[in-house]
């Protein structure tokens, strides 16, 4: 099996520490889909990291979609999700509000970084900004209230969390302060201490 993407993507570097975390063995390809935008079309002609090619050649993309996959690779039990439907839906809201701030802070980082100055839209940056505090503010309030596990254990909702932290402080720090938000920055400095992070690092 074949990961293909840059651990500079919050997607890509979530499914490898996912994939480190069950001990399956993969290959990891490290393309850019800006400088190396040829080889990643050889690969997948979409070119979308995420990308995932199963041991069959099957080209899978988008990061919970390769996952998913994983899981039933894996078998019940023996992956990342609970099974039984509370803790399911607890690890589903949780990693969903994850993939919410990691898809904010790509938002901003792109107005930015790859739009011309004079045409960005000032009231988009705010709505975008909005949601992303709001994500964050969310999984503060979950932590407090349902601590997570940041050790060995560490579940999909765990992973997806850390993982996106370290990506808004990397891309837009200004949006997201360890003062606002002191627990969600604890729990993903306690993560990425573990060594499925350290092997995979994002930058």
């Amino acid at each position: 099996m074949k990961l293909v993407g840059m651990l500079d993507s919050p997607y890509v570097r979530r499914v490898a520490i996912s994939l480190k975390r069950m001990g399956i063995a993969f290959e990891h390809e490290s393309v850019s889909v800006f400088r190396g935008m040829e080889r990643f079309r050889e690969i997948n002609p979409v070119i979308k990291a995420p990308t995932f090619v199963t041991d069959e050649g099957h080209v899978l993309m988008e990061s919970s979609l390769i996952l998913d996959y994983v899981e039933c690779l894996q078998g019940p039990g023996k992956g990342l999700m609970p099974s039984s439907l509370p803790e399911r839906t607890r690890t589903l809201r949780l990693t969903g509000l994850a993939l919410v701030a990691y898809e904010k802070a790509v938002q901003i980082y792109y107005e930015r970084n790859l739009r011309p100055a004079q045409i960005q839209h000032a009231p988009w940056v705010e709505r975008v900004s909005e949601q992303l505090k709001t994500a964050c503010a969310t999984l503060e309030r979950e932590l407090a209230d349902h601590p997570l596990s940041a050790g060995a254990d560490i579940g999909q909702d765990g992973i997806s969390i850390a993982v996106g932290w370290s990506f808004i402080k990397l891309v837009v720090p200004d949006q997201a302060s360890a003062l606002d938000y002191p627990l969600l920055a604890d729990f993903a400095a306690q993560a990425e201490r573990l060594d499925i992070f350290t092997s995979l690092p994002m930058v």
